[in-house]
């Protein structure tokens, strides 16, 4: 019998742990540990069940910035997760760029927006659509 696995953590690269964490914090996360006021190198941040864990990392860490992966977090309602982002100041409409800035129907058949931390790494929320393009339910 193969043994439970229960959630997974993913941590990202920050070049400045508590910019990271205020970053999140605008995002409706809540700090769950860090590990050393007032200057930290490794924190984890909640969501929900949603947790994250940002780490120090020196830049030549990672040759590019587009080198970093992306986090992608399933939403029962990306329009008004996004609306909740703008409100309490988290986005401004038009300051970001690209195609999914805001949120948009994609060509694989969801709908999302992306937004990058201070870190450079790639959040994409997003919600599968039905044939037609309605929300799934």
């Amino acid at each position: 019998m193969l043994a439970e696995i229960t959630a997974v953590h993913p941590v990202l690269l920050a070049h400045d742990v508590a910019e990271s964490l205020a970053f999140y914090a605008r995002f409706g996360f809540t700090e769950a540990f860090r590990d050393a006021p007032p200057v930290p190198r490794y924190a984890g941040v909640r969501r929900g069940a949603v947790e994250l864990h940002v780490q120090w990392a020196d830049p030549g860490q990672w040759a590019h910035a587009g080198d970093r992966p992306a986090y992608r977090f399933l939403t029962s309602d990306v329009d008004a997760l996004y609306a909740e982002y703008v409100a309490s100041g988290a986005l401004q409409p038009g300051r970001s760029e690209g195609p999914y800035a805001a949120p948009a129907a994609t060509p694989w058949g969801t709908r999302e927006f992306h937004v990058r931390d201070p870190g450079g790494n790639a959040l994409q929320f997003y919600r599968p659509l039905r044939m037609g393009g309605a929300p799934a339910a």
